[in-house]
């Protein structure tokens, strides 16, 4: 399941929705699996690290966690307080924007945020700010409804707003290969970034990364995450309130709670 559009950065006026709920966000959303944090930091020469879109810090804590520092580049001052305000060290600025003041760095994440960033001024940025052998890494957390639940949401959604068209994913014959669609959605976001690494001729081919895991979520928590994932941001606040209503009931009649299957997925390359 995805929002993310074809060129999300020449559109980031969508990523300012985040903000109106700094905390919502950093409670409800997930976070990343150890051992995607234990390889970056395996890949990695040093633990000197910059987070590139840390949001409320939910992609920088785990790397802190492990003993790194961090340093978040954020452009929603709303955002980037929350994170202060949980320990981080945050600058304020669009990461092609922003200035390092000569500073280098052992490596250069970003969390499911570089497709807010310019693939190639993001990577010509990053080469810039590394250290000889610093690293980049991207990742998202991807991952596909149950089928019975997607039903539930389209169900939901045409009954808070009955004369919208409802447009729908390719119907697929199994939940495995409906993951594996949504897995595609984002896998396209990382070929774009691949392209910018490769232009620059700053850094080795990437490492492809993937760590499957699973999360169970219970009603209470899935109606909280939906608000931070921006589908809803356009509903006036009643359809909003029908859509949520309505599918927090279908997970009622579905037993309360289900388990998410994620894969987080991503790349990472070092500077030459």
């Amino acid at each position: 399941m995805s929002d993310l559009s074809p060129e999300p950065h020449k559109n980031r006026q969508m990523a300012q929705w985040f903000g109106l709920e700094a905390a919502r966000y950093d409670r409800a959303r997930p976070t990343y699996p150890d051992a995607l944090i234990d390889r970056v930091i395996e890949l990695a020469p040093g633990k000197n690290f910059v987070d590139v879109g840390c949001g409320t810090g939910i992609s920088s804590r785990p790397f802190q966690a492990a003993g790194c520092t961090v340093l978040g580049v954020e452009p929603d001052e709303r955002m980037a307080d929350f994170a202060r305000g949980r320990g981080l060290d945050v600058e304020v600025a669009k990461f092609e924007d922003w200035d390092p003041a000569g500073r280098n760095f052992d490596a250069v994440v970003s969390g499911t945020a570089w497709h807010w960033v310019d693939p190639l001024a993001g990577a010509r940025k990053v080469a810039d700010v590394l250290s000889p052998h610093g690293l980049i890494a991207l990742f998202d957390n991807s991952f596909e409804l149950p089928q019975a639940l997607m039903k539930a949401h389209g169900e939901a959604y045409r009954h808070a707003v009955p004369d919208a068209p409802v447009q729908e994913p390719p119907k697929k014959d199994s939940q495995e290969n409906a993951e594996e669609y949504a897995q595609q959605i984002y896998a396209k976001q990382y070929v774009k970034a691949a392209e910018g690494i490769h232009k620059t001729g700053a850094f080795t081919e990437p490492e492809e990364l993937r760590f499957e895991w699973d999360r169970t979520y219970t009603r209470d928590e899935w109606l909280d995450i939906l608000p931070t994932q921006g589908g809803l941001n356009h509903l006036a606040e009643d359809a909003r309130a029908r859509f949520l209503a309505h599918l927090g009931a279908s997970i009622d009649e579905l037993g309360g709670s289900f388990v998410m299957n994620y894969a987080t997925i991503g790349i990472a390359a070092t500077r030459r």
